[in-house]
């Protein structure tokens, strides 16, 4: 839960978002990007899909906490899009939709401004590198495709334009690139490239609505040693 005043940005999602703060990840790549001007709050559930989310958005975000909060993404759909319409994890792209549609609408009834909510698709899947992992680690089928993700990402460019929010299509941005499988650790999670990629494509977003903020805490330089306490707790 967010209970300080610093400027915030919370990264809410699945495990695309929760393994995003390894070595190279996407959370950590905005996060070294605004060094001191705000934390990067890592939000990601592994395993999560959007009606999960939907609820644990209450506790992640409680509406107290929206006014002190700079920007939020959100990334759900991966797990919504299993095939198996009988597995837990399974989401409706109709569903989907409503979902996202929710979360939105929540923060903004808490002030939060479309300009400062950005949603970023579920990334595309190599069919063939997921099977094997499916296979050899799990011991199952494969239990989602390229195609069947890409009706998640569509969706949620829909809910986007339709509320007026920023969208990173990164479902069909990563799939313009040559040899874009090169992305994908597994066929599902994001390579250390993949990491780079996204996290390059997301600041070109953020650093537009982030330039003008300022450092926090003035520079050691202009802080009186014999009196800091009049210039950190001004």
């Amino acid at each position: 839960m967010m209970t300080s005043s610093w400027p915030k940005i919370i990264l809410f999602g699945d495990s695309i978002t929760q393994f995003s703060f390894g070595e190279g990840g996407w959370g950590a790549f905005i996060a070294d990007k605004l060094q001191r001007k705000c934390d990067i709050v890592n939000r990601g559930f592994s395993g999560y899909n959007s009606t999960l989310g939907k609820v644990a958005l209450l506790k992640v975000i409680p509406k107290t906490a929206i006014p002190a909060i700079t920007m939020v993404t959100i990334l759900f759909g991966t797990n919504d899009a299993t095939l198996d319409s009988s597995n837990a994890k399974y989401v409706s792209s109709d569903d989907f939709c409503l979902n996202i549609k929710a979360m939105i609408d929540y923060l903004q009834e808490g002030g939060l401004e479309a300009s400062k909510i950005v949603l970023i698709t579920p990334p595309p899947i190599y069919g063939e590198g997921w099977k094997k992992h499916c296979q050899t680690t799990y011991g199952v089928a494969q239990n989602r495709t390229n195609a069947n993700t890409g009706l998640y990402a569509k969706a949620c460019c829909t809910v986007a334009k339709d509320l007026g929010i920023e969208v990173l299509d990164i479902y069909t941005i990563m799939q313009q690139e040559p040899k874009w499988e090169r992305y994908l650790l597994d066929g599902l999670h994001l390579s250390p490239d993949g990491n780079q990629f996204l996290g390059e494509q997301l600041w070109k977003m953020l650093e537009p609505k982030t330039r003008d903020m300022p450092m926090q805490l003035p520079d050691w330089k202009d802080v009186d040693p014999n009196n800091p306490e009049e210039a950190l707790l001004k």
